[in-house]
């Protein structure tokens, strides 16, 4: 379709952003409101469907009620000459799906900041009831400032009432569908986890966790096939981080995190100097009705933590024996020299404490010296 204006001429398109199987996006511009918006149209094929199209434009106008900072805010939608459209926020950057074409895999650290963004998304929509159904790389945004956006709400869930989730085209996509989905059963939060557990295990590892040719090979092998554990692929990868990501990607839905702010939190937990971000708040909402709780690993920094707090207490214990020991030998060699000079027994020599360098061990040998020296 050419398009140089949409809604009246209230929106002039400027460029095209991406096309995809489903809908062309453009660069445009909002006259009535001087910005930059994203304008996504329906592909052809697909808007010559009324029922598709009917969805296409109803579920738009659900995710324009939600309002996040990691989700794609929708200003309007409607339709153009028979051409379904949805008027969205511009993002200036490139997606996920993008940045791991150049670069992949990603660092730890980074996947950590990335998920914990998406996460507090995915929990604000969950909370309004709204399941997006079709999250993958190219559907994260990454805005030049850092701030991770999830978009396309609308023509997610639009497209599971087409055959077009059976066609070889979207294989793509299909590696990123919750075994419940690549079943037609009931899709509920918890597919919306599954799928970000896939992003998260491609952004560490370079893979999806399956490679097929095939829908129906992937079906197999969700069903059959274990996932191979991150750290056989990258080793350095925390035990903490292989946990979190390995149970979102359970196989049975009440076996992954109850919700999205629970598997952002785990995520925050495996960053080893914290996260800055501020943590996606739980709105009760569960992406199952399992009432396990996440599986959480100590951290390296969490060991090493209640280590260094032993030694310190170690450390204090000892300090107070030896001022103990100093005090016991200045009255032993007060009392050898109350008789005067030249008077009285000699007092005995004090043998001193020995050192081996062990905390534990040092403590213990004082403890031994002085029941020997206090009598």
């Amino acid at each position: 379709m050419s398009t140089q204006t949409l809604a009246g001429g209230r929106y002039r398109v400027a460029d095209v952003l991406g096309r995809g199987g489903m809908a062309v996006v453009y660069l445009a511009r909002d006259d009535e409101l001087d910005r930059p918006v994203a304008i996504k149209v329906l592909a052809g094929h697909l808007a010559d469907d009324p029922a598709f199209r009917d969805r296409f434009v109803r579920e738009a106008r659900l995710a324009a009620g939600l309002s996040h900072p990691n989700v794609v805010q929708v200003y309007d939608a409607g339709e153009d000459d028979g051409n379904p459209y949805i008027v969205m926020e511009y993002v200036a950057g490139r997606s996920l799906a993008d940045e791991l074409d150049l670069e992949s895999p990603l660092d730890p650290a980074r996947v950590v900041d990335l998920g914990v963004q998406v996460c507090a998304g995915l929990e604000h929509a969950h909370a309004t009831g709204l399941v997006h159904r079709d999250i993958k790389p190219g559907n994260l945004l990454l805005g030049e400032s850092g701030t991770v956006k999830i978009a396309d709400f609308g023509i997610a869930r639009a497209a599971e009432t087409t055959r077009l989730t059976q066609m070889g085209s979207v294989l793509g996509t299909a590696a990123y569908l919750s075994p419940e989905q690549a079943l037609g059963e009931e899709v509920t939060a918890a597919a919306d986890i599954y799928s970000f557990g896939c992003v998260l295990y491609e952004s560490l590892t370079g893979r999806t966790p399956y490679v097929f040719q095939t829908l129906a090979e992937l079906a197999v092998k969700q069903r059959e096939e274990p996932i191979r554990p991150l750290r056989e692929l990258r080793p350095e990868i925390s035990e903490g981080l292989e946990a979190v990501v390995m149970q979102s990607l359970a196989r049975n839905p009440e076996y992954r995190p109850r919700s999205a702010a629970m598997l952002g939190q785990g995520l925050a937990e495996t960053a080893p100097d914290g996260v800055t971000r501020p943590l996606p708040e739980a709105s009760g909402v569960r992406a199952s009705d399992v009432h396990t709780q996440p599986l959480r690993r100590p951290t390296a920094a969490h060991a090493k933590g209640r280590g260094l707090d032993r030694r310190i207490l170690i450390a204090a214990v000892l300090a107070l024996l030896v001022l103990a020991a100093i005090v016991i030998a200045v009255v032993a060699r007060s009392g050898g020299s109350d008789n005067g000079s030249g008077g009285g027994t000699p007092a005995a020599k004090v043998e001193p404490v020995e050192q081996t360098g062990d905390p534990g061990t040092d403590a213990k040998n004082l403890a031994d010296w002085l029941r020997s020296n206090s009598g």
